[in-house]
């Protein structure tokens, strides 16, 4: 019994198939199954019922599946303790953001990840929804918001800033907006989120108000929406972290520079966050420190 055997066997539980989990991890099925086979094999009795159209849980299955995640994570807490005694981190650190954050933030990065550690493997996960970092064993997460969630700990990484964007080329057909409250004659380009696609808040050392937008246009991308305006579909919200390089060439302007921009809250930020536990390992700690260093 081995502990890839062990998250392989959560793994298959939790999907109900061997060819979902092979496809997740880039292996060929017959490698599940034998896995599988050689657990069930170490424990003497089935853990998976099978037929040609279905496979379900044993009563053994279900025991395991219960307790089985506390197991793995003492195992891997003493494999990780183990590890650290060496000099440099070593092993898979699995680590999730957005799309768009994943590529225009991190993925510049990975060069100077790669020379500092060059033991350790990364695997980037880049989606827009959150995942589960226990259920899916996630050691790392950047995460767009106000607030840290309450189930998981990690700090601040980043603090975001919105801007109101449009491209030299809108303007110059399109004239520039004289105030804010322009906009809601201007068809603009939205994000999906419902907080987005319907009003932007704008803020100045006297004034807060609510700016009524709509548009054609309603994408589910930060990066199709940055597309979208650097092609002159119109103006549109973006956080700063995606356009600052568009901005300082001249490809996309800031339409109101002395304005406090928004669509939820004023404070938002990256946050970086890991899953809540006692001992954190050395690969977790280090790519942290690698993170927050190159941020600042």
């Amino acid at each position: 019994m081995n502990l890839n055997d062990l998250s392989l066997f959560l793994d298959v539980a939790r999907k109900g198939s061997f060819a979902a989990v092979a496809r997740d991890r880039a292996i060929d099925p017959s490698s599940v199954s034998r896995g599988i086979a050689a657990l069930e094999a170490s424990v003497g009795t089935r853990l998976f019922q099978r037929s040609s159209r279905v496979m379900v849980l044993t009563e053994a299955g279900e025991l395991y599946k219960a307790r089985l995640p506390a197991v793995i994570e003492e195992l891997a807490r003493v494999r990780d303790e183990a590890s650290s005694i060496r000099s440099d981190p070593v092993g898979i650190l699995r680590m999730t953001a957005s799309v768009a954050f994943g590529e225009r933030c991190l993925l510049p990065l990975l060069p100077a990840f790669r020379d500092s550690f060059p033991r350790l493997r990364l695997e980037l996960l880049l989606t827009d929804g959150n995942l589960d970092l226990l259920a899916e064993r996630i050691d790392l997460a950047v995460r767009l918001g106000p607030s840290v969630r309450a189930d998981v700990i990690g700090e601040r990484l980043l603090t975001t800033r919105y801007r109101v964007v449009a491209s030299p080329a809108y303007l110059a057909a399109a004239g520039v907006p004289d105030a804010p409250a322009a906009l809601r004659d201007r068809p603009c380009l939205l994000l999906s989120l419902p907080e987005f696609r319907t009003r932007w808040i704008f803020r100045t050392a006297a004034v807060e108000e609510d700016v009524a937008v709509g548009g054609q246009f309603v994408m589910s991308s930060p990066l199709a929406l940055r597309s979208g305006a650097l092609v002159g579909l119109g103006p549109t919200l973006l956080p700063d972290w995606l356009i600052g390089e568009d901005l300082s060439a001249g490809r996309l302007v800031d339409l109101f520079p002395a304005h406090e921009v928004t669509a939820t809250t004023f404070d938002t930020a990256a946050w970086l966050l890991y899953p809540s536990r006692e001992y954190m390992p050395r690969k977790t700690h280090a790519a942290i420190t690698f993170f927050r260093t190159h941020f600042q």
